[in-house]
């Protein structure tokens, strides 16, 4: 990349070079020239802007920030600039408006076609990780009252705009959608039939106020390439392709991942950055557990009379807490991700928790006998075999129900289940392990 960005370098300084550009980068995805184009200085990403074609440059646009996307069209022409503003996808419109000056956005949206400028408007109202801010609005529409011939003569005018062409969404006067036929069904469809006569009426939507991820789940499960966007009386929105949610699952899971890690999650990519930003992503959980793991002190001290009596209890405090956090952290993000897939919802709490506890007592069961074996092993005076063995099944136990339970109880709560963390839980099972160890050493051993 290296050297094909020197030869464009070349290319732009060279009075007559500027035919030999798309020959030189024309092999390249658009992608490729994003990357290719971040390379060069701001008047050499002006300039490559400006000669390429306007698809082509609208195409590379799509892949810069919102901030990049301005720039190269406020030192643009005019002319040129409304050209790449109207060809660019409406949902990349939409982002680009709400990350700039809300005055630099009235400019850009006064470039706009009337009633496509309205669209946009409406866009722009949706939260930002909404199915609706996630919409696009070039799609192509059809009225169930059109023949398939109409519906083929309207594919061809407007299809090239599409981000779509597969579906064809069909509406009724009010606007309303009807249903969704794909273009296969027309083509095979005699010209004279009907749109009314190949709907079923029951098309898969998501409302324009629902969750993203809801969306992406929808997606998931019917393998659609798009799927339609509707607001509460069950108007077309927009739609939502497959490319865009595939972006949306990929950030949805980067953050539940740093969520379980214990981190806020990050805006921007990891090496953007700053290092202030990370420290203050990370001090407020790392705090939080630091006063937490206090109460674990705050119970050793509790039995401290007993940890001098019996020495050896404390070789195994690292063991015993460490297999109920690790327990703890297996659940919460096995049960995490199962919420975030759908594969369980709130009605399924109590299967959810006993399915768990059942899991719990067993690996408690497996784990103790490993603990108890471990304890008569080392020998001794004192026999902490039972003690060892009978605290790791409750520890083992308990670690797996209150991860079952938090995450089902915040996700009732309409709270996202990954901020119970992997070292919040860890956290949780410590204090509570500490004290069942030593109750159970006092119970046993007679002692404290």
């Amino acid at each position: 990349m290296r050297n094909l960005t020197e030869e464009v370098k070349a290319i732009l300084d060279a009075p007559n070079g500027v035919e030999e550009i798309v020959d030189n980068i024309g092999h390249l995805q658009p992608y490729d020239m994003a990357l290719l184009l971040e390379e060069l200085d701001y008047d050499r990403q002006q300039q490559l802007i400006d000669l390429l074609p306007i698809d082509l440059a609208t195409e590379i646009l799509e892949y810069l920030e919102p901030e990049t996307q301005y720039r190269l069209l406020h030192h643009s022409s005019e002319e040129r600039a409304m050209a790449l503003l109207q060809t660019l996808p409406s949902d990349t419109t939409v982002d680009l408006l709400l990350a700039i000056h809300p005055r630099q956005a009235e400019v850009l949206l006064t470039w706009l076609p009337g009633e496509y400028r309205e669209r946009i408007d409406t866009l722009m109202t949706f939260p930002e990780d909404t199915a609706g801010s996630l919409a696009t609005v070039d799609f192509i529409a059809a009225r169930e009252g059109w023949t398939v011939g109409r519906t083929l003569e309207h594919i061809r005018k407007v299809g090239r705009r599409a981000e779509i062409v597969s579906y064809i969404y069909v509406l009724n006067a009010r606007g309303q959608l009807v249903d969704v036929v794909s273009l296969k069904e027309i083509i095979f469809a005699p010209p004279e039939t009907k749109l009314a006569d190949i709907i079923t009426n029951s098309p898969i939507v998501v409302n324009a106020h629902s969750d993203q991820e809801e969306a992406a789940r929808l997606l998931s499960q019917y393998d659609f390439l798009a799927i339609p966007v509707v607001d509460d009386t069950n108007r077309l929105v927009g739609i939502i392709s497959v490319d865009d949610l595939v972006d949306v699952i990929q950030e949805e899971a980067t953050e539940d991942i740093q969520k379980l890690g214990g981190s806020e999650p990050l805006v921007e990519s990891y090496l953007k950055t700053p290092v202030l930003t990370l420290f203050q992503k990370r001090v407020w959980w790392l705090l939080v557990l630091f006063f937490a793991e206090a109460i674990t002190g705050n119970i050793m001290r509790h039995f401290e009379d007993a940890l001098t009596e019996v020495i050896a209890l404390s070789f195994f405090i690292p063991l015993l807490i460490d297999a109920g956090g690790n327990t703890g952290s297996q659940t919460v993000t096995t049960l995490v991700r199962a919420l975030a897939l759908g594969e369980i919802q709130v009605e399924d709490t109590l299967q959810a928790v006993k399915k768990e506890m059942s899991t719990g007592l067993l690996l408690g069961a497996v784990i103790g006998s490993a603990a108890f074996i471990r304890a008569q092993l080392m020998g001794g005076t004192v026999n902490l075999g039972p003690v060892v063995g009978i605290s790791a099944f409750f520890i083992i136990a308990w670690a797996s129900t209150v991860a079952a339970v938090l995450p089902m109880l915040l996700h009732r709560l309409k709270v996202d289940p990954a901020v119970v963390s992997g070292p919040l839980i860890t956290t949780l099972v410590d204090g509570v392990g500490i004290l069942v160890y030593f109750s159970v050493a006092k119970i046993i051993l007679d002692i404290g």
